[in-house]
């Protein structure tokens, strides 16, 4: 419960959580050292690793080198049962909850388990909703199920009150790696009114002002990715965060 309860403490005090998602087929090693750094003194709370298809970076070796740069928390965001190291922290014990795939509802986290107990990390039982982005995602096409429609909050909403009463500890709102467009604030509203767990939102996301706007609609826990591949985009990281920690008195 370590890092559970890390994170449900720096939402209390800050109103919302900041993650990094790190991919290993896109970061680059020989500044990661750097990007820590410039993410610890921006403000940042944690890092998620993995991705949807990991073809030639190196996941436990990214893993490992962001733990020697910093003490933050470094999540597995797992694309696959592969993506289960001892060097991490805690996963996201994912369950597809928005499609009908068995595999992905209940499948892959029955043979998942068993490796997750034998790495000693923390799992963070998340129920998983992809939303329709304007685009086909890898995680949509990967996981074989349809995206709930941006248009259907009340559908988003229903799917995650059954995840919170099934006992699952975070609802995550995935508009997807690259969307085009960002999960509806009107969608993170109707989940937030009607659950009491902690609302994860991440996808599209590419200025600070598209957060304050999540944050106001609910979210609970900030993930941005693609956008910080890019150094140029390194310099805006405190105004992402200082977006997300909105108890802060911050105004962006």
């Amino acid at each position: 419960m370590k890092i559970y309860n890390h994170i449900k403490s720096t939402i209390d005090e800050k109103g919302a959580a900041f993650f990094i998602l790190l991919d290993p087929d896109k970061v680059d090693f020989f500044r990661l050292e750097d990007f820590i750094k410039v993410a610890e003194d921006s403000g940042v709370d944690g890092f998620l690793i993995g991705g949807s298809l990991i073809i030639s970076g190196d996941f436990e070796s990214l893993i490992q080198k962001v733990k020697s740069y910093t003490k933050l928390p470094t999540i597995i965001f797992p694309g696959s049962i592969t993506q289960v190291s001892k060097y991490a922290d805690a996963i996201l014990f994912i369950s597809v909850i928005s499609g009908r795939n068995p595999e992905h509802l209940i499948g892959k986290q029955v043979l998942a388990a068993p490796l997750i107990r034998k790495a000693n990390i923390e799992p963070l039982s998340t129920g998983y909703i992809l939303v329709d982005s304007g685009t086909t995602t890898t995680a949509v096409y990967i996981s074989g199920s349809l995206p709930v429609p941006r248009n259907k909050p009340d559908i988003a909403a229903a799917t995650a009150l059954a995840a919170e009463y099934l006992g699952m500890k975070f609802i995550y709102l995935e508009a997807g790696s690259g969307a085009q467009l960002s999960v509806p604030n009107d969608m993170i509203k109707a989940v937030s009114k009607v659950c009491s767990i902690p609302i994860i939102v991440g996808g599209g996301l590419r200025h600070p002002k598209d957060v304050v706007e999540k944050v106001s609609a609910g979210a609970s826990v900030i993930i941005v990715g693609n956008f910080f591949e890019e150094e140029k985009n390194w310099s805006s990281m405190k105004d992402f965060a200082d977006a997300t920690h909105h108890k802060k008195g911050i105004i962006v």
